[in-house]
């Protein structure tokens, strides 16, 4: 890299370049060749002109090695991540086990509860909660229609299994991301600080959420997906309940604080009430997220109707992962009709008391 070589030759950095070359090593492969490159590209070059305004090369850290030896390579600098990252792996290990442990042990329990009980008792369990929460005949008869079809083609314990991991790493986005969300409303400094965080989550690659966890938990702990799921899925339901509070009326805040009402009670009293139907679309695309995510979770020994897919994927059977990717579908508009039914219960309540 005759071009990037000169630069450093007219900044007068070349003693430094050459003793940063690593002395009396042998030269890699790709050294060889750039310096046979660049050898020649001097002779033909007239006296090492470089070549062409048109045949710069990327000002890349690779580039910038070839010509000066004491700048490191780009596999240099993925190294360096990779040995700082496993040098703290013991210490964050220490600090995060004893957090997430409960978290394999409610994955676990509800893994077992959810296979354990018979189906002829587990089925009207989940059609009554259906019921509960959705109020609507139709919704249970899609419920019992999905579950009955994933039933018959044996796909039970997989749809329990999926199930189960939803339940448990909703349930935990949900306690943590609305008590977020709310304190996001109440701090504008907060928010500015979460804000960045919750965009890196939400677009980052959903693979890349296992890499580092790989490497943190064995592959045998539940926590290993949980962990990847809850922090794919919790985006939402903080960003609506932060979005929720913030569009509260101010006139009816005003008539709170002229009522005398307290902090307290303004929040939960007028402000979470109100802001209710939004919380409960923020939970629904938790929902729909953690579900995207099991089946990718399923590459470090997430359960459930993933692995079928992945097996089809894997062996190439047709069959069996359209089977399983048609579950994880008739999963998703379950999922996504009862807590759309549930929301509109709340914006019905909400209407009725103005």
């Amino acid at each position: 890299m005759a071009s990037y070589a000169k630069f450093f030759d007219a900044l007068g950095l070349r003693e430094w370049c050459d003793g940063g070359a690593g002395g009396d090593g042998p030269m890699s492969m790709a050294d060889l060749m750039a310096q046979a490159r660049s050898g020649a590209g001097g002779a033909s070059g007239g006296g090492g002109s470089g070549g062409s305004f048109w045949d710069l090369p990327l000002p890349s850290l690779n580039n910038f090695h070839d010509a000066c030896q004491a700048i490191p390579q780009t596999r240099d600098l993925t190294i360096g991540l990779e040995r700082a990252f496993l040098s703290a792996r013991d210490a964050l290990r220490i600090v995060l086990d004893p957090l997430t442990q409960p978290l394999s042990w409610m994955l676990r329990e509800m893994l077992w509860l959810m296979t354990a009980t018979p189906w002829f008792i587990m089925l009207p369990i989940l059609l009554l909660v259906t019921w509960f929460v959705a109020r609507s005949w139709s919704v249970v008869l899609l419920v019992a229609a999905s579950l009955g079809f994933l039933t018959v083609v044996d796909h039970y314990t997989a749809a329990m299994q999926t199930l189960a991991i939803i339940f448990v790493c909703a349930f935990i986005c949900v306690l943590f991301g609305v008590p977020l969300g709310i304190a996001m409303s109440r701090s504008d400094r907060l928010q500015r600080i979460v804000t960045p965080i919750l965009d890196m989550l939400q677009t980052l690659p959903a693979f890349v959420y296992l890499i580092p966890l790989i490497f943190l938990f064995s592959v045998t702990e539940p926590k290993l997906y949980g962990i990847a799921i809850i922090l794919y899925a919790i985006v939402p339901v903080v960003r609506l309940t932060d979005l929720g509070i913030r569009l509260v009326d101010r006139d009816v805040i005003e008539a709170a604080n002229a009522f005398g009402m307290t902090s307290r009670q303004k929040l939960f009293g007028v402000q979470i009430p109100l802001a209710l139907p939004n919380i409960m679309a923020g939970v629904n695309q938790t929902i729909m997220m953690s579900l995207a995510m099991v089946v990718i979770a399923s590459l470090v020994s997430a359960p459930g109707l993933g692995v079928l897919v992945l097996r089809g994927i894997r062996n190439l059977e047709l069959g069996v992962g359209l089977i399983a990717g048609f579950g994880i579908v008739l999963l998703a508009i379950v999922l996504d009709r009862v807590t759309k039914a549930s929301l509109a219960r709340i914006d019905v309540s909400q209407s009725s008391r103005h």
